[in-house]
């Protein structure tokens, strides 16, 4: 699976959203930054080059439909980020949110709960 520039990953989440959709369906779901119309149909096109979406022909135009699950990017993507910024230590992550206060001593007993019940 090829990176996502944060564009394309911004149209995934869209095409994610509606399942299936053409380039105006998409582009009415941006809100700000509208990229021009062509612009969007050529990033599209590229989402399809790297493997992430596949479309439907009517005629000239296309329905596009992702192909990669959005819970398999984020496994792929939390994975790497975990690899390359945490040295492949979940623990590092954990440390790194309750330094940056971003998860709190209830949510960490809840974890702890999670994992005690999963054994």
């Amino acid at each position: 699976m090829k990176k996502l520039t944060n564009k394309e990953e911004e149209i995934m989440h869209i095409l994610w959203k509606l399942e299936k959709a053409f380039v105006k369906d998409v582009l009415s779901e941006i809100k700000t930054d509208k990229p021009h119309y062509n612009t969007l149909s050529t990033i599209i096109r590229h989402l399809e080059e790297k493997g992430y979406v596949s479309y439907n022909a009517y005629g000239k135009t296309h329905q596009y439909y992702p192909i990669v699950s959005k819970e398999d990017y984020k496994k792929r993507f939390m994975n790497t980020a975990i690899d390359h910024f945490f040295n492949s230590s979940y623990k590092n992550v954990v440390s790194f949110f309750a330094k940056e206060e971003k998860i709190s001593v209830k949510e960490l007993k809840e974890i702890i709960e999670l994992i005690e019940k999963k054994d």
